[in-house]
């Protein structure tokens, strides 16, 4: 063992196998925490992810912006929100609805936590129209990318639209009346809809006063006119608009009185007993078709929808005033993300970035021999994900390769990772991919690949019943010399090509002994039964990792009450676990200097004085989405850096499968601190400081040097 290695584990405790015991026994099945706080110290964790998208929100309304992000930033506010409401919300409506006597950790029951987070969400919605139609619309139409309305329409450019409609809208939608023989439609879940009065009677002397149009999916929702007919550039009109208009064409003889579009999000939590599930793909992909048509927790109408088809709508989908979502606009604003891929516009967008090489690794260059000189960190998106690609695409068909093992969680449908798995099967390799069906609303595309990757002889395996394996690890054992020598990478992110340019990452790429044996110690508990054995250097949920966490805070304290100097700084998309809550308040009491850099929604009350006035916590938000966990912890002078696939939180400590490893090399060491943490800690153009109310005042200092983290990022490791 190591001198680094064997004192990491000395300092888990018997090498880690009290640590390990301990979890093994009680951590398994670990009940709800009891907060050693007052309940008014902690946040609630709804209005935390509010929070967050109102920081999305701003990016949409910061001039600094190029414009076309803006509108970007406005459409992820919807795909976030949507994601809310299918999830937390739907969860929220559960609890009321069965009157569950629980509180939460911030002590509110479900009902109150309902009416707080239902008031906010009615607020962000309505501020992110409004500053669609009054900011963005206008300022489009300005570098002349127009959204025409139905009044602006001329007579050519309505002959186009009602020919475009006759051709390719008209033959795909159908009208459904509703009566006795035709009741209200099925809708799925976030589909555009169109409910329709009328009066009148039809051919067969019907004479029903309403009906549905549902909009088919193959339908863009934004259709782009000719220029020459348009007058500007750019010049779309939305798919609403035009049904609006002809919608009469699908109605013959009938008096149209009003058409309104509507759309319905439902519950997308699936429900899959794994340990009654004898066959978890076969289940799952039966569970799959519900998910367009669980139960519905809101509904998105037009604002000028009349009081009488409101209350029906919210009638046929069991809902109430509260869950009722009236919006100036299109009712999807994800469909406008297809404005700024259209859009050639380089002006109104950020600025092309590729992203840089790490010297190590040279073009053409044998991939094992560069890891086998020193450990190589890869900081995503500044550097390419391309040498991750590199590395299973050489293992793949290198004769010295005998296996290749790997964590699957997110990895796209079209992943050449996927593929080149597939092709070391092909050429003989000993394949085993550990593949989490359970991934949220990527299980399609994971019981595909499964599927693929069978066909071709290799192991899948769906990792360990009731923990989704969340760790993103690769090993590759490769035949040298006549030994077998062992390769490892593993990362903060998925292995997921296009969101690592879009994600901000750690990957170390490593031939350690020691963290390899643990890598592959871990594949071994994953496809194999028995005990789990302790590891040498890796911390590991659901046995050690939060244990090990609380103990670093703990010995930070310990140092700080002893007269020394404790610090910790840790960066992660949420915190939200209560018992490391409490250790990061007790160290705070005792004088340690802590900086937390939390994207997304943080428990944690900083600055409340004779509690946690020595805590600092931040958001950056920018054009990159904030994703590496880091962990820092000053241990003396040693300063103990570890990576993690793991944010604090309950479900990623106990019921995942969860890695964080250390960095060694101190030349890698001092790279993560300065380009995963002090830069974030300096950043002042996209830093949000956390207040005690739970409120994130915008970091802006005109005094100081301008810092933006990701921007000094991509000079610095950029191609």
């Amino acid at each position: 063992m190591s001198r680094d290695c064997h004192a990491e584990a000395l300092k888990q405790g018997a090498s880690g196998i009290y640590l390990l015991n301990i979890t093994t026994e009680c951590a398994m099945n670990r009940p709800s925490h009891l907060p050693r706080f007052p309940t008014e110290n902690y946040l609630n964790r709804e209005l935390g992810l509010l929070a967050f998208n109102r920081r999305v929100l701003a990016q949409a309304q910061d001039e600094r912006v190029p414009l076309l992000e803006r509108l970007r930033f406005l459409c992820i506010v919807s795909s976030n929100l949507d994601e809310f409401f299918e999830i937390r919300m739907a969860g929220l409506k559960e609890q009321v609805r069965a009157k569950t006597p629980i509180t939460t950790h911030d002590g509110k029951t479900p009902l109150e936590a309902f009416r707080l987070v239902s008031a906010e969400a009615h607020a962000i919605v309505a501020e992110q129209y409004q500053h669609l139609n009054d900011v963005i619309l206008p300022a489009l139409e300005a570098h002349h990318i127009c959204f025409l309305r139905r009044s602006a329409w001329n007579e050519a450019q309505r002959e186009w639209i009602r020919d475009y409609f006759s051709r390719e809208m008209a033959p795909v939608l159908t009208p459904i009346g509703l009566d006795p023989s035709h009741p209200f439609p099925r809708v799925l879940n976030k589909s555009l809809n169109f409910a329709v009065e009328l009066e009148g009677k039809d051919a067969f002397g019907r004479s029903s006063n309403a009906a549905i149009v549902q909009a088919p999916r193959v339908l863009p929702r934004v259709i782009r006119l000719p220029e020459e007919l348009a007058g500007v550039e750019y010049a779309c009109v939305f798919l609403s608009s035009i049904l609006h208009e002809f919608v009469s064409e699908l109605f013959t003889g009938m008096n149209v009185l009003g058409c309104y579009q509507f759309r319905v999000t439902r519950n997308s939590d699936l429900f899959v007993d794994e340990e009654e599930a004898t066959n978890l793909r076969t289940k799952l992909q039966g569970e799959l078709s519900h998910r367009h048509f669980g139960d519905a927790v809101r509904l998105e109408v037009a604002d000028n929808c009349s009081p009488a088809m409101t209350e029906f709508l919210l009638a046929q989908f069991a809902l109430r005033e509260a869950d009722l979502y009236r919006v100036n606009g299109p009712v999807n604003l994800v469909r406008l993300m297809q404005v700024p891929d259209g859009v050639d516009r380089p002006d109104l967008k950020f600025a092309p970035f590729v992203p840089g090489l790490p010297k190590a690794i040279g073009k053409g260059a044998n991939i094992f021999d560069c890891i086998r000189r020193s450990d190589l960190l890869l900081h995503h998106p500044y550097q390419s994900f391309a040498p991750v690609i590199e590395l299973l695409e050489q293992a793949a068909v290198d004769p010295h390769v005998v296996a290749i093992k790997m964590t699957v969680y997110r990895t796209g449908t079209d992943s050449v990772l996927m593929q080149s798995l597939i092709r070391a099967a092909q050429n003989g390799k000993e394949v085993t991919v550990v593949l989490e069906l359970m991934a949220r609303f990527d299980e399609e595309a994971n019981i595909g690949w499964a599927a693929r990757l069978e066909e071709v002889g290799a192991h899948v395996v769906y990792g360990v019943v009731g923990y989704k394996t969340h760790a993103k690890a690769l090993l590759i054992i490769r035949r040298e010399e006549g030994i077998l020598k062992s390769y490892a990478h593993l990362g903060t992110g998925n292995y997921h090509p296009r969101t690592a340019r879009l994600y901000t990452d750690f990957g170390l790429m490593t031939a350690n002994e020691e963290i390899t044996q643990d890598v592959s110690e871990v594949f071994k508990q994953l496809t194999g039964l028995g005990k789990a054995r302790a590891l040498k250097c890796l911390w590991q949920a659901p046995f050690t990792l939060q244990a090990n966490v609380v103990k670093a805070i703990a010995s930070e304290a310990e140092t700080a009450r002893a007269g020394g100097k404790g610090r910790i700084v840790a960066k992660m998309n949420s915190l939200l676990e209560p018992e490391v809550i409490n250790a990061l308040y007790e160290a705070s009491k005792a004088g340690v200097k802590i900086d937390l850099i939390v994207r997304g929604v943080c428990a944690l009350r900083p600055g409340i004085p004779g509690l946690s006035e020595n805590i600092r916590v931040r958001s950056i938000i920018g054009r990159f989405l904030e994703h590496h966990r880091i962990l820092y912890f000053l241990a003396g002078g040693e300063e103990r850096v570890y990576l993690s696939s793991a944010d604090w939180m309950e479900r990623n400590f106990f019921k995942r499968i969860e890695l964080a490893f250390p960095i060694l090399d101190p030349k890698l060491k001092r790279r993560i601190i300065n380009e995963g943490l002090k830069l974030y800690l300096a950043d002042n153009q996209q830093g949000w400081d956390m207040n005690a109310q739970g409120a994130y005042p915008r970091r802006r200092n005109s005094r100081s040097k301008p810092h933006n983290a990701q921007g000094e990022l991509m000079l610095m490791l950029g191609g």
